[in-house]
C-alpha cells in the first residue's frame, strides 16, 4: 500500500523468512516537503470519508503515519494487511476516483525516495518499501 497521501499500490518487499505468522505488516517511508508539514497534518486530521472507506474495504487495519523531523522531514507509514489478495486490493484502491484525487493532493506535499517515481497512482511506487526484520507481540 503503497504511497500517495497514504501509500503506493505496489506490493511491499516480502521477506523469505517472515518473522511471524498472521496479518501481513507493512512499513513504508517518504519525504515530506518542509513547507507542506502544516498542510499535510491538517488534511490528515480530516481524511475524506471515501478514502477511509476504501482503506477499510482494501483489508487495511492499524494504519498509522508518523513524522520524523531529523535529518529532514520524513514520513513512516505502518499498517496491517488482513486480506488474501494484496495486489488485487491495492489495484481496486488505485482505481477509486476519490483516492486518486487524494493522492494528487498529497503527492504535491511529498518527495518520493524511489528512483523514477512519478506519483502514487503510477510508476514504480511512491513510498519507499521496508523489510520487517523483527516483531514481538
Amino acid at each position: 500500500m503503497t504511497s500517495k497521501g497514504l501509500w503506493t499500490p505496489k506490493p511491499a518487499i516480502a521477506s523469505s523468512n517472515p518473522p511471524h505468522q498472521g496479518p501481513r505488516r507493512i512499513g513504508q517511508w517518504l519525504y515530506l516537503k518542509p513547507e507542506k508539514i502544516d498542510e499535510y497534518k491538517k488534511c490528515h486530521a480530516a481524511v475524506w470519508p471515501a478514502v477511509l472507506e476504501q482503506i477499510k474495504d482494501s483489508n487495511i487495519k492499524d494504519y498509522s503515519i508518523f513524522l520524523s523531523m531529523e535529518p529532514r522531514p520524513t514520513l513512516f507509514a505502518s499498517f496491517k494487511y488482513v486480506g488474501n489478495a494484496f495486489d488485487e486490493d491495492m489495484k481496486r484502491m488505485a482505481q477509486n476516483e476519490k483516492v486518486q484525487e487524494w493522492w494528487r493532493m498529497t503527492d504535491g506535499m511529498q518527495e518520493s525516495p524511489v528512483e523514477g517515481a512519478v506519483g502514487s497512482a503510477s510508476g514504480p511506487g511512491w513510498w519507499g518499501q521496508t523489510e520487517e526484520v523483527f516483531y514481538v507481540e
